[in-house]
């Protein structure tokens, strides 16, 4: 594995001075990284928190590195995008393994009473908690954590890589690392067709007792709290968190980095623009962009008579 100034060569960096430093086996979060790690700082707060860090090597801009006497840095033109390459640098070779009937990968623990459909794959290092129903042809990827008495029903994609990337300055795009995990806990039911991404670098988590409906979308990153309910059709952008008991009506969407608050009533068709905080207990909101019943209704009447 490499140390920090084969990592500077291998991003066409300045390796000048850098220390050899240990070997770096793979990208993380600034929050938890290993003296192994490395992360990308894209401004000088997110830098200061790096040097923070137990990070072994920390990629930052040309102009904030000049910031820091911190021998981990290594100063390069976009930190988002050299941390992608880097990880695709870093990830090891992919293994494939064959059946002849169900696919079950390696280190896999399954508790009491789980039944599993025909045709279903379940990757390496899976748990499935204790009377979990997992329907046919469901597709678990590696690292899914399951919990007990969950539904997943025919179709299900669980722990895919999310829908991120890293622009180069030529607008040439590689893939944003997909490495984190899925947690979905106890008393989830996730219907056909669902589809629900890994954690970019952390993780994406489905709360106890949620549940989602066919041909839902969640993407990376994303938080769901205990007892949400999500109609069919509906797309949640990375990183975004769905608090405790809100209620998302049919072909919801919402874009990425927003907050849909406890007890929240998202009607139909409803649309969260990205980074918007939606918050208020019961409160219902409609439209697009999603706006209170009220306030909705009395536009729509206006609406009508010009």
């Amino acid at each position: 594995m490499p140390n920090l100034r084969q990592i500077a060569e291998m991003l066409h960096a300045n390796a000048e001075n850098l220390p050899e430093g240990g070997e770096i086996t793979r990208v993380a979060s600034i929050d938890l990284a290993r003296p192994s790690d490395a992360v990308f700082a894209t401004d000088a707060i997110s830098l200061e928190r790096a040097t923070m860090s137990a990070a072994g090597a920390i990629l930052a801009r040309l102009a904030d590195a000049s910031l820091t006497e911190d021998p981990r840095v290594i100063a390069v033109k976009d930190p988002r995008y050299a941390f992608s390459v880097l990880a695709q640098k870093l990830s090891p070779a992919p293994q494939s393994h064959i059946h002849t009937s169900a696919v079950l990968g390696v280190n896999v623990s399954i508790g009491a009473n789980v039944n599993i459909g025909a045709g279903t794959v379940i990757g390496d290092d899976v748990s499935i908690g204790d009377d979990t129903i997992i329907d046919a042809r469901v597709v678990v990827y590696d690292g899914v954590e399951i919990g007990a008495r969950v539904l997943i029903q025919s179709g299900a994609v669980l722990g895919s890589m999310g829908f991120g990337y890293a622009c180069s300055a030529s607008g040439e795009y590689i893939r944003f690392p997909q490495q984190g995990r899925l947690i979905i806990e106890d008393d989830v039911e996730i219907g056909a067709n669902s589809t629900v991404d890994r954690g970019a670098l952390e993780e994406t988590r489905i709360g106890r007792g949620s549940k989602l409906d066919n041909l839902v979308h969640i993407g990376h990153n994303c938080v769901l709290g205990k007892n949400v309910i999500i109609a069919a059709q509906t797309g949640i952008s990375g990183s975004s968190v769905v608090e405790d008991g809100a209620i998302l009506g049919g072909q919801v969407g919402i874009g990425e980095h927003a907050i849909v608050g406890d007890h929240v009533i998202l009607g139909g068709g409803a649309g969260v623009l990205s980074g918007k905080k939606l918050r208020g207990p019961n409160q219902i909101f409609w439209g697009r962009p999603a706006q209170p019943l009220k306030q909705y209704l009395r536009d729509l009447a206006k609406l009508r008579k010009l």
